[in-house]
């Protein structure tokens, strides 16, 4: 009786929305439990989809302005049966027209592409959600979102998963059919509803919408602003929720530096992803082989620190949040690129170190708890000297008031041998780390903040090994203002995260304002007021920047900005401003520099586009000139053909070296289908003094399952003597059971 009641409360529910949502815009969506099979085709031609009820529209305005309807016509609707969601999706236009894809490679990027994007929260937490989007030549991509995406750095592309999708052009309008297996999705088993939102990228008119109104200074992915998918009644999961990728693959190489070779090697390997329940995931990988991975993009380094380059390795993906959400960019306690990746000396380039076994569990406990758990064994390099290594990482979220949460994270690095038994430990050889965030999010977005303190334990006890950090942003459709204070003790060493810098204290508050004019040409300008400092308490400030700027944003997309930089430093250690071997400037001498900075992006849906950043100014003792730019010329969406050029042109007086850092890449990106793709990257970067050639073919000749064909060469640029090249082959295969 209580079931019957509960349909038909439901079903009363349904019925009175869809009536509402016909004649006065929805306030949620209604996933229809499939009473047939469809059949993938791009074609909407079963029943569900040519009934008239359920389906959603009245998409709003993201850019150029949020007060208005889209001018373009959206509507989606959404079925589900115990296998599968499915989802159909048509994007009327206005007339016939040509659509832009950037390419034919999965996970396009970018406001220059046509799209239609699925946002789900499956756990309405309103901080995390799955993304699935599509275009009109039927190229897929899917992402993951975390820490309610406030920023585009807040979506990963990266995380890859096997779903089904077509789309077909028609003259006036496009459509998608979509096929999203539920055993892809992590959710509450037997959830009634899920937070949605949806939007569009029309590049024709330069126009994006979305179905839920979200305000236009807040980023399009933002999980604050969505309504209801409302399922006929509870999903749940059915499927064994397993997936085996089995690799194998053969690698040949040789140093020249060293006189050593490599001959071709077999190896085998792979990774398995087991679902515990519906809600938690359980990564598996086994003597892994991460050659796939594309090379690192360099850059000429002015700076006195280390940089930071961003994770790529599948394995270490899904909710990759939970771990490289604590702390911030100078300061992070975890950082995965620790395990397997070393630098090779003599060309500058990450190359990989052997893993023996990797473990992974991450995901929620409830609606308000969430983990991840990892544990990974490196094996020993007797060549280069490296015992092998333990590596665990625990972290723990739980949800506090509407999207906020608060953290624990512990991260251990133990000598842990396993191939060498009689030094299998040694219990001197550890680096721990203790660590607690706050990480705030107020429900209309408005409010984001971060207070953390992280703690490193080590066998020798030392004074200050501590790092804090707090936080506060505030932004609105005209003010963007925040504040941090930061203060990072001398003997703070997390040897599995990232601290460019360590021993100082950094105040950073900022403040900006937007003005809307009614305009053609301008969508949005306005200036920013930004100050930084650094002090110690041994030698007071070190650093000190005070930034005057200027943003304009075009109708168009392109943006233009102009800042004025003012910069004290104080070194600390001797440092050679060339980062070329010449005469270093001495420890305990400061300078006064005074800068103008220009950044330019042209319109990314033109046919050729550029980004430059250029600036001249004081550097030093003397002066410099430098200019970072990116050209691209897209050829429809078989090729892109791009170069990057940094050049830094520095003259200091004697006894320092005058410098001209150079980096070139050449870069040529073919996508001859939607299955085969072909990457050559060439870096030549004076700074290092090495020409690098990286080559890539991959065939996806199945869902999520590739073969790569990858060669590396490495020269030094002056008589192109060689240094190290390699060829690999990789082969994997996804297979969910």
């Amino acid at each position: 009786m209580k079931s019957i009641l509960a349909k038909a409360a439901i079903l009363l529910c349904l019925t009175s929305t869809v009536s509402f949502a016909q004649n006065a815009g929805e306030t949620n969506a209604f996933a229809f439990k499939l009473a047939q099979l469809i059949t993938l085709d791009g074609i909407l031609d079963e029943e569900i989809w040519t009934n008239e009820e359920g389906w959603n529209g009245n998409f709003r305005q993201y850019f150029p302005s949020d007060t208005s309807a889209s001018r373009v016509r959206t509507r989606m609707k959404i079925a589900f049966d115990e296998q599968n969601l499915y989802i159909a999706a048509v994007m009327e236009n206005l007339g016939p027209r040509k659509y832009v894809s950037t390419s034919l490679r999965r996970d396009f990027r970018g406001e220059q592409n046509d799209a239609i994007v699925f946002v789900m929260d499956t756990f309405n937490d309103k901080t995390n959600a799955f993304s699935f989007g599509i275009n009109p030549y039927g190229v897929q991509r899917e992402g993951l979102i975390s820490n309610g995406g406030m920023t585009s750095a807040d979506l990963s592309l990266a995380w890859d998963n096997k779903w089904y999708s077509e789309a077909k052009i028609f003259e006036n309008h496009w459509q998608a059919e979509m096929v999203i297996p539920l055993s892809t999705l992590r959710f509450n088993d037997g959830a009634q509803n899920w937070n949605l939102n949806v939007y569009r990228i029309d590049s024709e008119l330069g126009e994006r919408s979305t179905w839920t109104p979200i305000p236009r200074n807040i980023p399009i992915i933002s999980t604050a602003f969505s309504k209801k998918l409302i399922f006929e009644e509870p999903i749940k999961k059915t499927s064994a929720n397993i997936s085996l990728i089995p690799y194998t693959a053969a690698r040949t190489s040789k140093n020249y530096i060293e006189g050593s070779s490599e001959s071709l090697t077999p190896a085998f390997g792979g990774d398995a992803k087991i679902g515990i329940g519906p809600a938690l995931n359980l990564d598996l990988t086994f003597n892994p082989d991460f050659s796939q991975v594309e090379v690192d993009q360099q850059v000429t380094n002015l700076d006195r620190f280390e940089i930071f380059f961003p994770e790529r390795r599948q394995f270490f993906l899904e909710n990759a949040d939970l771990f490289d959400s604590f702390g911030q960019q100078r300061s992070r306690p975890f950082f995965s690129r620790r395990i397997g990746v070393d630098i090779d000396s003599a060309t500058g380039q990450n190359i990989q170190s052997k893993i023996i076994y990797g473990a992974r569990l991450s995901g929620k406990i409830n609606e308000d708890w969430r983990i991840g758990a990892m544990n990974m064994q490196t094996a020993t390099d007797e060549d280069a000297g490296v015992s092998g290594k333990n590596f665990s990482v625990l972290a723990l979220q739980k949800k506090v008031f509407t999207r906020s949460n608060i953290g624990l994270i512990y991260v251990n690095k133990e000598s842990l041998a396993l191939d060498e038994f009689q030094q299998l430990f040694d219990p001197t050889a550890y680096n721990r780390l203790l660590g607690l965030d706050y990480n705030l999010n107020s429900a209309d977005g408005k409010w984001t903040g971060k207070v953390f303190y992280h703690r490193t334990f080590e066998s020798e006890k030392k004074d200050a090994p501590y790092s804090f950090n707090a936080y506060m942003l505030f932004t609105d459709i005209h003010w963007n203002w925040s504040i941090s204070f930061q203060n990072i003790g001398e003997n703070f060493n997390p040897a599995v995260g990232f601290v460019p810098r360590v021993n100082f204290t950094r105040l950073n508050p900022d403040v900006s304002y937007l003005f809307y004019p009614k305009s053609r040409l301008i969508n949005r300008h306005g200036p920013k007021l930004e100050y930084e400092g650094y002090w110690n308490e041994d030698l007071g400030q070190t650093d000190r920047d005070i930034n005057l700027g200027y943003l304009i944003r075009f109708n168009s997309l392109s943006e233009l900005e102009i800042t004025q930089r003012n910069r004290y430093v104080y070194l600390f250690q001797d440092f050679d401003p060339t980062r070329s071997g010449g005469e270093p400037l001495l420890a305990g001498t400061d300078y006064v520099n005074k800068t103008v900075q220009i950044e330019y992006q042209s319109n990314p849906r033109n046919v050729f586009n550029i980004m430059l950043d250029a600036e001249a100014g004081q550097y030093f003792t003397g002066n410099f000139q430098r200019i970072t730019s990116q050209m691209g010329v897209r050829i429809g969406y078989l090729a892109n053909i791009s170069m990057n050029f940094n050049y830094a042109r520095i003259r200091l007086p004697e006894p320092q070296s005058d410098a001209d850092l150079i980096l070139v890449g050449p870069r040529i990106d073919l996508t001859f289908t939607d299955k085969i793709f072909w990457t050559t990257f060439i870096q030549y970067n004076n700074q290092i003094d090495n020409l690098n050639i990286n080559t890539r073919l991959q065939w996806r000749y199945a869902p999520v399952s590739d073969f790569f064909l990858v060669y590396t060469d490495n020269y030094f640029p002056g008589d192109f003597t060689p240094k190290q090249r390699s060829l690999v082959l990789k082969l994997n295969y996804w297979l969910n059971l």
